[in-house]
Formats: C-alpha cells, structure tokens, sequence
C-alpha cells in the first residue's frame, strides 16, 4: 500500500513540475514583433493594402504554409510589403526555417526588396 501510495505522489509531483515549467513558457511574441514607426521600424499594420502588395504578401504566406515541418512560430512571422519591398519579422525556431523563408520571399520579390528581421529562437 505504500508503494503504490509513493508511487501516486510521485506522479503528481511530475506533472505539477511539467505543469509549472509550462506556465513558464511565454507562448505569446506579440511584444516580440512591436516596432515604433516614429523610428521607421515597421509594424504588421503598416503592410500595403495596394493590389500588389497584398499578393505578394499572400504568395509568401502560401509557401511558408505548405512547409507542415515548421514551427507554429514560423507559421506565424511577419510579412510587410509595402512598395513592392518585404520586410520579415519575428522568431523562428531554426536556421532552416529562417534560410527557408527568406527563399520563398526572394523568389517572389527578388533578394534586393526583401529584408530579413527573422530571429532564432529555442
């Protein structure tokens, strides 16, 4: 009876730590992505809602999609055009991702428009 009950504490102590180390995680990189546009750092909300723009902004977006090996933070970087010119914003998980979306973007825009704010994040 006192193994099985030292059994049962040990298992909620285990999730109570997994618990806790999840809690700590903060999933939300809103914060991350901000920029002032008093300084000319750009913000999401200032992509172009030019014909363009919008779909060069979508044909990035689209390939980064199809990708069902990238992290949700990948997923999820920032895609500014404006004028025809891209700027990639956020935290991704690894050089691949990063390296990987910077290809889909130059393939759309071309290297010299695209500028590249990705981070790498664990």
């Amino acid at each position: 009876m006192k193994i099985k009950s030292n059994i049962i504490l040990m298992s909620i102590m285990f999730v109570s730590f997994g618990l806790a180390l999840f809690a700590q995680t903060n999933t939300d990189n809103s914060d991350f992505n901000k920029g002032n546009p008093n300084v000319g750092i750009l913000t999401s909300d200032q992509q172009s809602n030019s014909e363009n723009d919008m779909q060069i902004t979508a044909q990035i977006r689209r390939e980064i999609m199809k990708q069902k090996n990238f992290s949700t933070y990948a997923q999820n970087v920032k895609i500014i055009t404006t004028n025809g010119s891209v700027v990639l914003k956020g935290p991704v998980r690894s050089l691949f991702e990063q390296n990987s979306i910077m290809k889909f973007a130059n393939s759309v825009a071309g290297a010299s428009k695209v500028t590249n704010e990705l981070t790498i994040t664990k």
